[in-house]
């Protein structure tokens, strides 16, 4: 079964996921973004560009990432990087995430009702 950014839980993700890979990385660019998800995950889940610049955009106005324009092979690219708020903001998401995933499978795995 394969996963895209239309899944509310992916969807609601998103900027920790983009975070979470700039912690990881350092620096990328969005397509870079985009092919890692894909490649860690295993190709379950696809983030596409329609999808993550609407949220590296929102990051940006909050904040959280700087931007460095540099060309490669003769074209213009554009490298996203957390900034210092970001580096903080991206342990506090991280840790959210972990916990809301560890709550929902608890429910997961119960009985619901039967215990």
């Amino acid at each position: 079964m394969k996963t895209n950014e239309s899944n509310p839980v992916i969807k609601g993700s998103l900027s920790t996921i983009i975070m979470k890979l700039l912690e990881n990385n350092s620096r990328m660019y969005g397509y870079e973004m985009t092919k890692a998800v894909r490649e860690i995950t295993q190709n379950k889940m696809n983030i596409t560009e329609a999808a993550l610049y609407p949220a590296l955009h929102k990051l940006l106005d909050e904040g959280l990432l700087e931007t460095t324009t540099e060309q490669v092979d003769g074209r213009m690219r554009k490298y996203y990087a957390l900034t210092k708020k970001g580096k903080k903001e991206t342990i506090v998401k991280i840790d959210a995430l972990k916990d809301a995933l560890e709550s929902v499978q608890i429910l997961l795995n119960s009985k619901l009702g039967n215990e």
